[in-house]
């Protein structure tokens, strides 16, 4: 029995381990490629987060704005204690026979007409009970109203700017993680690159240093491969910063908030387009900037209509019905005591006749908003033209840069392979040796440069013509 159940532990642990082999297999969760690291920022970068947000509360606000049109209800309870019952001073109507006893009792009061009332102190009287409580609804309905007519327009129009403000963000979203994407790849290949290159100029300074303690060569030699080999150490201590940089700067653009460093599963294409560009005819309406103008001229036109039917009249029903109880003793709420109902309906008819001016004033600044956004199209037009002309500028110029860093690159591949073999075989001098693997340094250098400058320039590109999606 005891045998079994450990086999069956046997098993589970086993199972346990080949999940695990399996899910390392499988990749983890911090490995990405450039698709994958776009749809991560998509999804969790705070600024893609924040304008589906916007998005969202713009869809509220409109039905906010919709429900002005829809029936208002309200109710109301109020409940009054008077400590003090409000004192009310009335004219002396009454008689100088019942009041303050100016006359004995039983005499015939005196002639009205001949009594003066300023001789007389005015009544001071209570009106009202100690508690008082009055319960009341009331419902109105607003029958016509241009500016609500306008105002539900411009909410439909204030969520479709929305739309396009997400989409602008997530147009530079794609290119603030594609631009950082690519940094972190290039960098990481130049520092593989420059791992083989250490590696190959340390055998030789090995051998070089073996030579000078047999004397064979001298100790000048040993220190220009020693001076090259430093600069190497330390160009790739400035590599391994620059890729923690370009490491934390990827994290940012994504919203990546894991602990692990991100693997990138993309590499370097091995034959970059390097076809040039020929300009075609721009359209500034796939620009989400020209699209928000254009949404903004829309809204001025609304305005400018709101303003201008402004002098029509606004009718607005209501209706309302209370009850009130007046009590001596506190019995508000006891049931069958009588409670005093009132009700009513009526209508609102408003309509401005002469506000100074003030509304034609109005309509005039909302004509020169309409004016003022049509002239900002015709500029953006004019912008977006010559943003796209300067895109395919710098992107043929970053090919044209590439394909000489290329040629330059494998010229000093092969001038470094012949120093190394001529002066393995003795008939080449140290400082060849030293020159040879500075040049093929630079040249990588530049290579990779001329990569990640046309990579970049394409991206522009696109986005100048509005094709990132």
């Amino acid at each position: 029995m005891l045998s079994h159940q450990l086999s069956k532990l046997k098993l589970v642990l086993l199972g346990l381990v080949l999940f695990k082999l399996a899910g390392a297999q499988t990749g983890n969760g911090n490995a990405f490629s450039l698709q994958q690291s776009i749809d991560y920022a998509l999804k969790n970068s705070p600024s893609a987060l924040n304008a589906e947000q916007d998005k969202i509360a713009a869809k509220y606000k409109k039905r906010e704005f919709q429900g002005i049109g829809l029936p208002q209800i309200n109710a109301s309870f109020d409940l009054k204690d008077f400590i003090k019952i409000p004192v009310s001073i009335l004219p002396n109507f009454v008689s100088p026979a019942v009041y303050g006893g100016l006359v004995a009792a039983g005499a015939a009061p005196p002639d009205p007409s001949k009594l003066n009332p300023e001789n007389y102190d005015p009544i001071q009287a209570q009106f009202g009970t100690k508690y008082q409580a009055s319960a009341s609804g009331s419902v109105s309905q607003l029958l016509f109203s241009s500016d609500y007519l306008i105002g539900l327009k411009a909410q439909k129009e204030l969520e479709i700017l929305s739309t396009i403000s997400a989409s602008r963000t997530k147009q530079d979203l794609i290119a603030n993680v594609s631009k950082a994407y690519y940094n972190l790849l290039v960098l990481s290949k130049r520092l593989e690159l420059l791992d083989a290159n250490i590696a190959r100029f340390k055998k030789t300074f090995d051998e070089v240093k073996a030579y000078n303690q047999q004397g064979l060569v001298e100790l000048i030699d040993v220190e220009r491969l020693e001076v090259t080999y430093n600069n190497l150490i330390s160009e790739r201590e400035k590599l391994d910063r620059f890729l923690v940089l370009g490491d934390q700067v990827l994290r940012f653009q994504m919203g990546y908030t894991g602990s692990d460093k991100l693997q990138l599963t993309d590499v370097l294409p091995a034959d970059f387009n390097q076809e040039q560009l020929t300009l075609g005819k721009s359209d500034p309406s796939a620009r989400p900037e020209y699209q928000l103008l254009q949404s903004s001229q829309r809204l001025n036109e609304l305005n400018l209509k709101r303003q201008r039917l402004g002098y029509l009249p606004t009718l607005v029903a209501y209706g309302s019905l209370g009850y009130s109880a007046l009590r001596s003793e506190f019995d508000i709420f006891v049931p069958k005591k009588e409670w005093f109902p009132t009700a009513l309906i009526g209508g609102t008819f408003s309509l401005n006749i002469f506000d100074g001016l003030q509304r034609h004033n109005r309509i005039q600044q909302a004509r020169i908003d309409v004016i003022k956004n049509q002239n900002n199209l015709k500029q953006l037009t004019q912008a977006v033209e010559m943003e796209s002309a300067n895109a395919a500028i710098m992107y043929n110029n970053a090919i044209t840069a590439l394909k000489a860093q290329t040629r330059n690159r494998e010229l000093a591949q092969h001038i470094q392979e012949v120093a190394s073999k001529k002066y393995q075989q003795g008939v080449g001098t140290n400082l060849e040796l030293v020159t040879a693997e500075t040049g093929l340094k630079e040249a990588e250098t530049n290579f990779f440069s001329a990569i990640y400058d046309a990579l970049i320039a394409k991206i522009d590109y696109q986005k100048a013509l509005g094709l990132l999606k």
